[in-house]
């Protein structure tokens, strides 16, 4: 069965799938707001300390507030019950992952070849351990919401938010292990990345929703 033909078939009008389609709105429009104070704070942080590493990050939160906008705009009004809607949504969130992943390599090259290293910076380390702490909580969520939606729009959403953590992890380790002279584990873990954000985005652009 393909993915528009199942999503043709659920009782999309049932109270428990409405009361999931409400959750999946809230959980992005929190995401929404968080990623808009993470990208503000990333860009002033790094224009006043000329950091490109931070100004990378503000400008990566913005790519993964896309995915967010995407998921609200889906479950929104009569766009809610529509089948149309959701396969513009995971397309769209589809698209997002593949803006994400030359973004994440361009910088990576750009870093090493001007030889940038990660630095320590108080404010970027506050972003960044937030980003850790709360993105796995609020990816997971909306991965066992999309299952329950049959919304691969949410489940890509959810899927960027573990990819966000997973670049705060990067950071934060790459801040350590540069004093011991590890300087590579932190584009590493980008370019790893990167290859996750092109896969999830051919897995969003086809329907796949993710499991409980």
């Amino acid at each position: 069965m393909v993915p528009d033909q199942r999503i043709h078939e659920r009782p999309a009008a049932s109270a428990d799938w409405l009361r999931a389609a409400r959750a999946a709105r809230t959980l992005s429009l929190v995401t929404l707001a968080w990623l808009g104070v993470e990208s503000a704070l990333g860009l002033a942080a790094g224009l006043a300390a000329h950091s490109v590493a931070l100004i990378g990050w503000g400008l990566a939160a913005l790519v993964e507030a896309a995915a967010s906008l995407i998921v609200v705009w889906r479950f929104t009004g009569t766009r809610t019950l529509s089948p149309h809607a959701e396969r513009t949504a995971r397309r769209a969130v589809a698209v997002s992952f593949w803006l994400l992943a030359p973004y994440l390599v361009l910088h990576v090259a750009h870093d090493l070849d001007a030889g940038h290293r990660a630095t320590p910076s108080v404010l970027g380390i506050v972003v960044t351990a937030v980003s850790l702490v709360s993105m796995p909580a609020l990816g997971l969520a909306k991965r066992r919401l999309g299952a329950r939606l049959a919304s691969a729009a949410t489940s890509g959403e959810g899927t960027q938010n573990l990819m966000c953590a997973a670049m705060a992890a990067g950071v934060l380790a790459g801040l350590y292990l540069n004093t011991l002279g590890w300087w590579w584990v932190d584009p590493a873990v980008a370019v790893l990345l990167a290859a996750v954000a092109v896969r999830e985005g051919r897995r969003a652009w086809i329907g796949h929703t993710c499991c409980h």
